[in-house]
Order: C-alpha cells, then sequence, then structure tokens
C-alpha cells in the first residue's frame, strides 16, 4: 500500500529540522561559554602520590613523616591538606568553684577530624579568597565543626569551636604552622608530612590541589593508613571487642602484681 506523497517527505525534513536545532544548540552552549567564561572538560593537570601509604604503629613509635610528591603540567601553586578520621568529641569547661576546678560546662561536637595539617606553596592569603578558603576547608578556621548551640548562638558556637582547636593543637593533632609546599624547578613539588605519636588509627585523606589565578583548577585525594599492628595491635582488638573480659584479666593481673610485691618486701 502506498503512502500519500506529504509522508514521504515527512522523514526527510524532521531529520533536517533536528540537526539545525543540534547545531544551534551547540552554538549556544559555545557562546555562553565564551560570555560567561564557563570552563570546558578538560584533563586533570595534576599528579600526587605518597612515599608509603600505611604507617604502621608499633611498641616505641614515636611519629612518622611521609614525602608528598608530585606534579603539575602548567604553572601555579599547590595546597596540601591531611585529614584524619572523623570522630565525635565531648569538650569539658572547667570553672573554679569555691576554690576548686571542677568542670561546670560540657559539649558534644560532631565529625571533628582526628588529624588536620596544611601546606601551601604560598599563603594562603596571597594564592586564593576566603570564599575558596571556606569551600575547600583550607585551613583549621575553615573546618565546618561547630556545636549544636551554634544555630541558637553563634557566639557560643564559636568559643566551644575555638577551645576545641586549641586543645587539638596542644596536641599536637592540628597542625599549628602551615607547612611549605617546595617547588623542584615550575613544576614538580614537594613537602612532609609529620605525623606525631599520639596520631589516631584509622583512614586519612590527603587532598592537594592545583591553584591558577585564584581557582582551583584541579584536584587529587589520596588515601593514607595508619594502623596498629604486632602485639600492640592484638592487645588494642582485644580491649575493645572483648573490653569486660580485658577489665577482669587487668584486674586480675594488679591484684598479683601487688601480692607479689607484698611477698619480695616481706623477705626482704
Amino acid at each position: 500500500m502506498s503512502r500519500p506523497d506529504g509522508a514521504q517527505h515527512e522523514t526527510p525534513r524532521l531529520k533536517r529540522a533536528s540537526m539545525s536545532l543540534c547545531a544551534v544548540f551547540l552554538a549556544a552552549v559555545f557562546v555562553s561559554a565564551l560570555l560567561y567564561r564557563v570552563p570546558l572538560a578538560r584533563a586533570n593537570t595534576l599528579v600526587a602520590d605518597l612515599s608509603e601509604h600505611l604507617i604502621a604503629i608499633t611498641t616505641g613509635f614515636s611519629g612518622a613523616n611521609v614525602l608528598l610528591f608530585g606534579a603539575t603540567e602548567d604553572v601555579g601553586d599547590i595546597v596540601v591538606i591531611v585529614r584524619g578520621p572523623r570522630d565525635p568529641v565531648l569538650m569539658r569547661r572547667k570553672s573554679r568553684v569555691a576554690g576548686i576546678w571542677i568542670n561546670t560546662a560540657s559539649m558534644a561536637i560532631d565529625n571533628v577530624p582526628g588529624f588536620y595539617a596544611l601546606a601551601t606553596s604560598k599563603p594562603l592569603e596571597e594564592i586564593t579568597s576566603e570564599s575558596v578558603r571556606r569551600r575547600h576547608q583550607m585551613g583549621v578556621e575553615n573546618l565546618p565543626i561547630a556545636p549544636p548551640t551554634a544555630k541558637a548562638s553563634p557566639n557560643i558556637g564559636a568559643q566551644w569551636k575555638n577551645g576545641l582547636i586549641r586543645a587539638r593543637q596542644r596536641s599536637g593533632l592540628f597542625q599549628r604552622e602551615v607547612g611549605h609546599v617546595s617547588f623542584l624547578g615550575r613544576r614538580l613539588f614537594r613537602t612532609r608530612v609529620s605525623l606525631p605519636a599520639n596520631v589516631p588509627t584509622g583512614s586519612y585523606l590527603v587532598q592537594v590541589f592545583h591553584l591558577q589565578n585564584g581557582r582551583v583548577v584541579s584536584s587529587q585525594t589520596t588515601p593514607l593508613f595508619v594502623s596498629k599492628v604486632g602485639v600492640e595491635a592484638e592487645i588494642f582488638d582485644f580491649a575493645h571487642n572483648r573490653s569486660a573480659l580485658y577489665g577482669v584479666i587487668a584486674i586480675l593481673v594488679a591484684l598479683v602484681a601487688g601480692w607479689l610485691g607484698h611477698v619480695v618486701f616481706r623477705k626482704g
């Protein structure tokens, strides 16, 4: 059965109309990219890695240094952030009552990184804006850690946050000074990440940002693991997985040690 003549030319017309619409759409996208400076797809301009991805904590562990190195395809600045596992923290405030210092207030703060360190090729204020630093959490002051009271009273929330930061800095878990990223030539860079002896175990994230004209043009995230190994790891796992039995054994060991000490000194 033959189709009418009008139907024979309907499909070519639709094809031509679709092609025209696609051409108009692509032209509009290209013009928008030029007018509004919308970045088109580009390859990653940054490559970075660590000298080691596993830090083993054994008996006598006194800290560790990890070398981070990398290269960029284009010139620019580098920012490195090392962030430890997040855990809730219970903060306590001491006050002097009747001549005695006691805990008078407490506050629970969620999602606090167990470790934080920052290294840059230049001072942050010179290479990027405050909004970029806040968006990428560059600097301890830009960490999104705040107690629940921060919504109702920002001033009180800021006091607790600043107290937490100071406490972590005293313990060495939040780096006080910004580390330095050194360039070897124009595109090769390196820096060292120092982990203290009391560093918590868990999965760490090492973020590397490549900046140009104050903007992040490329980034990379590399994992770092800190774990207990050997006898210390077995004792740690036993204490956490069977805490009741561990407590009983600890009490028995203390009693036996006390009894042995009493016998030795009695004979002497």
